[in-house]
């Protein structure tokens, strides 16, 4: 990821984004779903702040285990994507909305193989489905967004089998939280975190409460 990188906030407002036709039945147990949207530092802090999300891990996703590395990883070449294994409660938060909330604020669904200037295959948009059901409601939710003509240009979010989730490296856990002022957090993972608590502040976890904790 280079420092320098700088992805402008979307310009498309919440209000555009209708909450999906489909959702998973409410579970008793917690779930999960796996999503690539570009930088993981930068998704997990999304995520992270949202009420009912009980936990975030960054990790690879969609290549062999020998390759799960971030060395590897960022060559381009492993089949991996940067991930974040997002695990909720859903009483409290569901699945189409964490869907929600993937598309309007955490990345630009529309960018093939990259997020603004970080660019390959590992950084590209995807949805890492478990069940049958996972993929039929991540698929209607973008019909639903193209057909309703959210962005000008269509979503290119692949959906793909989980295979298996690999953990990223300890450094890589909660980065943003653990360095706010480092330059691409500032100028990429901010921003997303601004909009969310613009957006979405009735969903949020109550120590997110406004921009200065938007990274704490």
């Amino acid at each position: 990821m280079a420092s320098s990188c700088s992805i402008p906030g979307l310009k498309v407002a919440r209000s555009r984004f209708p909450e999906p036709k489909q959702d998973l039945p409410a579970q008793e147990a917690e779930q999960r779903i796996v999503l690539a949207g570009g930088c993981f530092w930068c998704v997990e802090a999304v995520f992270l702040a949202l009420d009912g999300v009980t936990r975030v891990e960054s990790g690879y996703a969609g290549g062999a285990p020998e390759t799960a590395n971030y060395e590897a990883v960022c060559t381009g070449t492993t089949g991996h994507a940067e991930v974040v294994d997002v695990h909720y409660d859903p009483a409290q938060i569901s699945f189409g909305e964490l869907l929600r909330v993937f598309f309007s604020v955490a990345h630009d669904p529309t960018q093939l193989n990259r997020q603004g200037n970080d660019r390959g295959t590992q950084y590209r948009s995807a949805i890492f489905y478990e069940t049958p059901e996972q993929k039929q409601v991540a698929e209607s939710y973008i019909r639903q967004l193209d057909e309703a003509g959210v962005y000008p240009d269509p979503i290119v979010t692949t959906l793909e089998p989980l295979e298996a989730f690999f953990p990223a490296e300890a450094h890589h856990q909660n980065f943003a939280a653990r360095n706010p002022y480092q330059p691409y957090i500032m100028a990429v993972a901010a921003p997303k975190m601004e909009k969310l608590i613009d957006d979405f502040s009735g969903r949020l976890k109550p120590e997110y409460s406004g921009p200065d904790d938007n990274l704490a």
